[in-house]
This record gives C-alpha cells, structure tokens and sequence, in this order.
C-alpha cells in the first residue's frame, strides 16, 4: 500500500563512534494506503532540528565523559514520518523524522518499556503501542497517560548528510526523567492541621495530582493520605503478577516524595467531610484542614449476600499482602474464583501454574459478555479451558463451608460443590464514598460523585477523579459517565491539580485499557458501553484479532490481540477528534489501517 502506511524499507544503520566514546569512559554501562481517517499518523514513523548552534546551549562546564555522539544513519535513510531505533554504543535511542527534520529521545516508553519504534507517530508525538501514553517529539514531556514519567530528549545535528545524536549517556542508560518540580516554601510544621491542598487516596489520580501541582510550580503545601500502608504503587499488577512485593510495584518511593514536598500519611482512614468548615475527620480522631480537597478514594468490592463470611482464606484482592497471600495458599491446592472481572479472570490465569485446580464462578453465560462481546467473550473463555480453567457459568454462591475456620468447599446456588482452598472475589465494585453521604457533596443514585469538566464537585474547592466519579464525556454530548481506568485516573488529576490553581485545561484524552492472560494482552481504546454491534477481523481461534464496536454507523472503541499497534492508531484517530465509520472498518479489507510489518 502507499501513502502513509506503507512498509518501510530495512536500513542497516552503522555507528560510529566519535572521539568522546573512544575514550572508553563507559563506567560499566553495557549496550544496551488507501485515504482514511488514519492519514495525518503513521508507524515506524521535532521538530527542532539539530544544529551546530544548538550544541552551544550545553552547558559549558559539561564533561564529555558523560556524554555519547554517534552517527547514526545518512539523511536519506529516513523518510518523512518514519522513526528508527539506533545504536549509540552505550544505549538506544530512537530517532524521529518530521518535516524534514530530526529529532531524538529514549526508545522505551517509561511506563512499561514497550518500544516506543513500535507506536504512532502522529502530529509531534509518538503513542505507545502498549498502553497509548503519548510524548511530545519535541521536548520528550508525557502528554497523555499512563505513567508518570517524561523521556530525555537528546541533540541531533546534520553534518555530511550524516545524522549525529548527542546524548547524555546516564540519560541513554535511564530511558525516563521526572519534570521538574518545586518545592514546598511555606514554613510549616508537619504536625500542623493545616494542608492547603489535601489529598484522600494514592493511586494515579491522587499521585497525579500532587505531582502535576509541583510541576507547575504550587509551592504550598501538599498532604496526600491513604488507608494503605505502602508508597503508591502499580495496582493492575496485582492480579497479574500475585507474588510481586509492594516494593516491586511501587510508582514513588518515600524518598521521592519528600524530596518533593508531597507529604504522604498511610493507614489514614477518613471518616468524614466537613466542608462548612473545609475539614476532614480521621478515623484516629485527627482533624485538618484545608483549602483545596482533592477525593480520590477509588472503589471497593461490591457486596456479595452468601453464607459462611467468618470462613478464612477468601480474598479481595486489594493490597499486595493479599496477593502474596493468595500465591501462597493456592501453591499445588483448589483454588476458586468468583466472578469474570477483568481482576478475576487475571488471577485465574496467574493460578493456572500454581494451584492443582482453578474454578471459575460467574453469572453470565460467557466472561466478558458486556465489555467486550459474546464471540470475543467465548474465544477468551476457550483460551482459560485450555489452559485447565474450569468454568460454572450462570451460577453464583450460595455458601463457603469452612473446616477449623478455614475455607474447604464453595457451594454453589445449583447445588454443586467445589472443593476449595482458596477463594478470590472479583464480582465487581462499587465507589468508596460511604464518608461523603452527609457531607453536601453530591453523590449520584450509585453513589458516585458528580464532577464537571474540570473535575469539580458542587462544592467550592472540593475536586474529585478516577473511578470514585462520574464526569462529562466529550465523545458522548458530555453524557455523565464512569470510566474505572488507570490511564483515566492519570488524566482526572491533571485535569484536577490544573484547575487548583486557576489554570483549567480542555480535558482531551481516549479511555485506554488493558489486561494480560497467559502471555496474551487485550488492548481497548474508547468508550464502548452500549455498543450495538461488533465488527471482527483476523482470526478469533488463534486469538489473533481486531475488534471495532459501533453504535449506529460509528465506531466508538476498539479492542486487539496480537494485533499491535492499530489500539493505539484508533487511539490516536479518535483523539484527534476524527471519525470512523462502521462502513470504513465491515469491509473485511483493513489494510490501509494495518502496517503488515510491524507484527
């Protein structure tokens, strides 16, 4: 095909090293078609082309030592649009050509590493193919979520029609860098109960928050307390990886948090919210005041009416003490799920090669039926009975019977009875906002809090985000919605922090999600909820597939498997403000949406 998704040709890049390198100061650093909707992105694909001049804006005590040059490729070896991966000796970089002119950073994205080669490069970003975060080509700054971290950016000069990448080799070796970020300049003592900004809750949205109010220069002080014990950390991988400690999952460390002024109190629960007053109350009997609130408490497991709930050994997961616990109890035992969650379904994958049994309860007649459609849903269910994964479909449980206190079999409503030592639930949520019932805060029938676009509540200074809300959605006429996403929650306390501080911005992002199975990923792009119908190409048996969900004749999200990177270049469409029209992706031809190369 031509145009912009044509398959580029292979370039072998050579590297040659200048004089810096051969120094040797390697201080033990190892190597490391057809007009659509999609023609403004491309793959394998700044602006600020890098000249002599630019080279003098290093600092002049710099020491060459700790940089790396390396020509890299001949300028004809890149075509407008296109990016490379290359080779400086001491790390990767991946360089970019726009307008004519080149760019470079790091080559992986810092949320998970995926390489960013892979991705869409599209109007002065690049998307990544995993999980749609976006950076800017220019400044290597994170413009869309998730992670938390920027790309060092590195300088690219033109000299004999060979292209020369300068780069800080710590930088090379890093592959992230953190914005800048003020400090906290009023003199107050810790023990003050007093926060101009407080924040309820630790995940992205509450993180996100407080990091994005010291990026922007918020020099007041900033509290940020949760129930749990930990430092922030990755809680999608709870269910994927159960034996990874909270150290391993942690997005900040407790050193990074101070040396940034975000003070972090753990094990707090809040009990209240005054806000004649602007205060919280702590289950401890703490009281603090604030300014601005920021309610970010996430969700909780949604009540399950069954008998035997003194029975030990049945898990929600929430904490990575309860996946440790679970990996434990389930090594070479019968383990029991309930329920088909994207959570559920992850940690009964994760069990497969631990537990002598794995059990699936669920209500539906497949998993995943609403979310992501009957044939998709059966194809996944396929993959789990290969996989030695026993389903009770369109059933639920009655009661779990304990001997000595602990779990030994789960009863089902049908009468069947599963032995088990283990049991997890993961039968849905509902929001964590029990505390705000009395408040004035307003919640809606499901007890979610209502926010504007600014992630506002009814109240003055009083701002929420993630799944805890229901805020108004662009791509649906700003129908209120909820969308329990990591990257969403990213992007809510953005949008929140800015508008602290007077400084509001367009909310622009496309709901992105994903989930991993037996070494298989979904990917998910959109808003789906109310789809009518499901366009499916590739192969479902070989879980090999892409799948567009419409309402009406408007493709409204998108969902893959080893289908890399089209979730990412819906993603982009759609965040671009484009159409798709059901009639562009039912005709069985998606090659001008696909670069055959790239798989």
């Amino acid at each position: 095909m031509g145009g912009c998704f044509s398959k580029s040709k292979p370039v072998e890049v050579k590297v040659e090293l200048s004089l810096l390198e051969k120094e040797k100061e390697v201080d033990g650093l190892s190597p490391n078609g057809k007009a659509s909707p999609f023609a403004d992105c491309r793959l394998n694909g700044a602006l600020a082309h890098g000249s002599d001049e630019d080279s003098m804006l290093l600092p002049l005590n710099h020491n060459s030592r700790d940089f790396v040059e390396a020509s890299v490729c001949h300028v004809k070896d890149l075509e407008n649009g296109q990016m490379r991966e290359v080779d400086l000796g001491c790390g990767r970089a991946l360089l970019i050509k726009q307008h004519g002119e080149f760019s470079a950073m790091a080559h992986k994205c810092p949320h998970y590493g995926a390489p960013l080669v892979k991705g869409v490069l599209s109007k002065g970003h690049v998307r990544c193919p995993w999980h749609g975060a976006c950076f800017s080509t220019a400044t290597g700054d994170i413009e869309d979520f998730p992670g938390l971290d920027s790309l060092p950016t590195f300088q690219v000069r033109v000299e004999k029609d060979k292209v020369i990448i300068r780069a800080n080799k710590q930088a090379l070796q890093s592959q992230k860098r953190s914005k800048p970020m003020s400090r906290c300049s009023a003199v107050i003592n810790s023990n003050t109960s007093f926060s101009h900004v407080l924040i309820i809750g630790s995940g992205p949205a509450a993180l996100v928050c407080a990091e994005t109010l010291r990026q922007e220069g918020f020099t007041d002080r900033i509290v940020m307390c949760t129930m749990d014990r930990h430092p922030p950390y990755d809680r999608p991988k709870l269910s994927k990886s159960l034996e990874s400690t909270a150290e391993q999952l942690r997005l900040r460390s407790t050193d990074f948090l101070q040396d940034h002024d975000i003070e972090l109190l753990t094990e707090k629960e809040v009990v209240a919210v005054d806000v004649k007053t602007r205060s919280v109350m702590f289950e401890d009997g703490l009281r603090m005041e604030y300014r601005k609130l920021f309610i970010a408490t996430g969700s909780k497991p949604k009540p399950m009416n069954y008998k035997g709930k003194d029975v030990r050994n049945v898990f929600h997961l929430r904490t990575p003490e309860d996946a440790n616990c679970i990996a434990r109890l389930a090594n070479n035992k019968n383990a029991v799920i309930v329920g088909t969650s994207f959570v559920g379904m992850e940690v009964a994958a994760a069990l497969t090669d631990k537990a002598h049994s794995v059990s699936v309860i669920g209500i539906e007649p497949v998993p995943f039926k609403k979310a992501l459609g009957e044939k998709i849903g059966k194809a996944i269910m396929k993959l789990f009975e290969a996989n030695r994964v026993k389903f009770y479909m369109l059933n639920e449980v009655s009661e779990m019977i304990g001997q000595h206190g602990q779990l030994k079999e789960v009863v089902l409503k049908s009468g069947k009875v599963l032995r088990a030592d283990v049991c997890v639930i993961g039968a849905g949520s509902v929001p964590a906002t029990g505390f705000l019932k009395q408040s004035g805060i307003h919640l809606d029938s499901k007890g979610f809090i209502t926010v504007n676009k600014m992630m506002q509540t009814n109240v003055d200074g009083v701002f929420a985000g993630g799944d805890v809300v229901t805020f108004p959605f662009p791509p649906r006429n700003n129908k209120k919605v909820n969308i329990p996403h990591w990257q969403m929650a990213h992007v809510h306390g953005r949008v929140a922090a800015l508008s602290m501080i007077g400084r509001p911005s367009e909310f622009k992002t496309v709901p992105y999600f994903w989930s991993a199975m037996f070494g298989k990923t979904i990917r998910y792009a959109g808003y789906g909820d109310g789809f009518d119908d499901v366009i499916i190409q590739g192969d479902l048996d070989e879980l090999r597939f892409v799948a567009f969900y419409t309402r009406s004749e408007e493709v409204v999200a998108v969902t893959s498997m080893n289908y890399d990177p089209i979730v990412s270049r819906v993603a982009e469409v759609l965040g671009s403000g484009k159409t798709i029209k059901k009639r562009d992706v039912e005709t069985g031809d998606i090659s001008w949406l696909i670069d055959k190369g790239s798989h």
